[in-house]
């Protein structure tokens, strides 16, 4: 089963990105972990992790605010 990452722009809509496929979560969140900045620069605020069809999860890219 393929994984994949989806993209969303701040207010929420899809983003185009890479279409990369992984052969495992790990692989896909290797991935994630070592392009998150170029993303962001290209207007992509969170991601969602699928699995075929299946969202596994969701994450913003956005730094933490702080109080």
């Amino acid at each position: 089963m393929p994984w994949s990452w989806r993209y969303e722009g701040t207010d929420g809509e899809p983003v185009s990105g890479p279409s990369e496929t992984f052969s495992s979560q790990a692989d896909a969140e290797s991935w994630i972990g070592q392009t998150w900045r170029e993303l962001t620069a290209a207007g992509v605020s969170s991601v969602t992790l699928v699995e075929d069809d299946r969202v596994e999860y969701r994450m913003s890219l956005q730094p933490a605010a702080t109080e």
